[in-house]
């Protein structure tokens, strides 16, 4: 024990691949003890001597905890509940997982922007109905290099998809709440209060923002309103920061071109939603992430992380609590 740098618990559940990111975190060679309850009472016993903690913290293993200066959430936006008032109010310091799905989520959103613009949403149905109908020439392209994108969150996921943007020519804006900075790609920033004013600007609007607070509902009926019946609203953030219903009737009166989502107010989308028939629609069922290494990006934020930790380093990725990111 004298040799011990600090004492991480590992939440339960657990599996494989969590068992093995606790060897590797105790192979580490900065004296790290690793417990691993196996229950949440067995949670509430291990947490009162843990220094820090990976997983979900629920308000009653948090209240047995005196000396917790550090949790690691297991994803980048743990889902609502996750960030219980317990926690935001305790002093314990909250990093998250973000930056391990850049390359593919953003691979993803240029997936749907180049559909889009090449026309798919009208060819792929007409695929399944083996209808060979050429649209009339010119129609149904967008010329991208005189295209505007607008990307609500430039953090790593907004900030690739930006920079891919760019790489086909497009203008690119970019609005979020804590960053003014000119991204690779970016052309130009704006605070979230401008949201309105450059949504008119724009001819594909990418939400990459997480489900807070703040976000949840944020595009609405009134909101798609200030969108210009040309444009396509792309989604790969989180489902609630899009009213579904408000989204179909804009569709429906032709109020914006087209949508492509990724997430949704509910999960799995039922089967008899009214998004299933909106005209000019792409659903993926929340596969955006998908993609190699992953597991292997999450081991390498826990353990450098800890190796942080252990130096009383400044931590990577660290959450404001009370906006849940």
């Amino acid at each position: 024990m004298e040799n011990t740098a600090f004492t991480l618990v590992m939440m339960p559940p657990h599996n494989e691949i969590k068992r093995g990111w606790a060897a590797r975190v105790a192979e580490e060679d900065i004296g790290v003890r690793v417990l691993q309850p196996e229950t949440i009472e067995d949670a509430k016993r291990d947490i009162v001597e843990a220094d820090a903690a990976f997983g979900v913290m629920p308000a009653e293993v948090l209240e047995h905890a005196t000396r917790l200066r550090w949790l690691q959430a297991p994803m980048i936006a743990p889902p609502a509940g996750y960030y219980h008032q317990a926690l935001i109010d305790h002093p314990v310091v909250v990093t998250n997982q973000r930056e391990i799905f850049n390359d593919h989520i953003g691979a993803h959103i240029m997936a749907y922007v180049l559909a889009f613009a090449r026309g798919l949403h009208y060819y792929l149905p007409q695929q399944a109905r083996r209808e060979y109908a050429p649209r009339p020439l010119n129609t149904g392209v967008v010329h991208l290099p005189e295209a505007t994108a607008l990307i609500l969150g430039v953090g790593g996921i907004g900030a690739e998809a930006a920079r891919l943007c760019k790489a086909f020519g497009m203008t690119v804006i970019g609005v979020d709440g804590r960053r003014e900075d000119l991204p690779e790609g970016v052309d130009e920033m704006h605070p979230p209060e401008d949201l309105d004013a450059q949504l008119a600007r724009a001819d594909f609007v990418i939400m990459t923002i997480p489900h807070t607070p703040e976000t949840e509902g944020l595009m609405d009926r009134e909101r798609l309103g200030h969108m210009k019946s040309s444009a396509f609203l792309i989604n790969i953030g989180r489902g609630m920061t899009v009213r579904l219903d408000d989204l179909v009737a804009v569709l429906e009166a032709g109020g914006i071109a087209g949508a492509a989502l990724d997430v949704f107010e509910i999960e799995p989308l039922p089967a008899d939603h009214a998004l299933w028939g909106a005209p000019n629609v792409l659903i993926t069922p929340h596969t955006a992430g998908f993609g190699p290494y992953l597991d292997d990006r999450r081991l390498d934020i826990l353990l450098d992380n800890c190796r942080r930790f252990a130096k009383d380093e400044p931590l990577r990725n660290v959450v404001d609590k009370s906006v849940w990111f």
